[in-house]
């Protein structure tokens, strides 16, 4: 498959509700909205064909694309953040930023916009026209002084005082699924310490400019 055939099966979702993607799929969708973000999107992986699983390269790797969900409302302005990638805190090939998962994860991205609003029943959620995206030069230099702010932050030893509001595109928060779950990073003397892992996400000052440049 190459990148205009996977587009051009991208743009098969376009009008979906989620019920019919499951009925296409053969799927039995889920029960209720505490798994159903986990399930549409692997959903969305199979009807496309994702290649590369869990592993830190894009979703499809031959192409260098990486496939990206997007909750929207019915106003079309982005619902959320966006998770990238984990944020590296020990792995030193990741703290040069061509090297980097986020930055192999960011180059091209295959977005699915999805009718995100709570009201609406999960199963009647609509899925909109795919977006191919590149960033733009602006973009490109804005994503990557964020990425190189926040490591600067990690190799000094700063891990615990980087903050959300941190980045014009590119954030961290923790990613983790409750506080007992920690990793190693360099400590402000250099020392190995114990934190919580953390994870690069874009806002939605970013995803949103993609949506309505579309």
């Amino acid at each position: 498959m190459n990148q205009t055939e996977l587009y051009q099966k991208a743009l098969e979702l376009s009008g979906l509700t989620v019920l019919q993607l499951a009925q296409q799929l053969n799927l039995s969708p889920p029960n209720g909205l505490v798994t159903a973000k986990g399930w549409f999107g692997q959903a969305i992986e199979l009807f496309l064909g994702v290649q590369a699983g869990c592993s830190p390269v894009p979703d499809f790797p031959q192409l260098q694309i990486e496939l990206k969900t997007i909750p929207v409302n019915q106003k079309g302005q982005v619902i959320e953040s966006t998770y990238v990638t984990t944020l590296p805190l020990m792995n030193h090939q990741q703290f040069i930023w061509h090297e980097s998962t986020c930055y192999k994860k960011l180059q091209n991205v295959l977005w699915i916009p999805f009718e995100g609003d709570k009201h609406l029943p999960f199963l009647q959620r609509r899925i909109g026209q795919a977006i191919l995206w590149s960033p733009s030069d602006e973009q490109y230099d804005i994503l990557k002084s964020d990425w190189e702010h926040i490591i600067e932050w990690v190799l000094m030893g700063k891990i615990e005082q980087i903050t959300g509001s941190i980045g014009q595109y590119l954030h961290i928060r923790p990613k983790a699924a409750h506080s007992r779950v920690l990793t190693k990073s360099i400590g402000h003397e250099g020392e190995i310490i114990q934190t919580l892992p953390r994870g690069f996400y874009l806002r939605t000052a970013l995803t949103q400019q993609i949506i309505l440049k579309a």
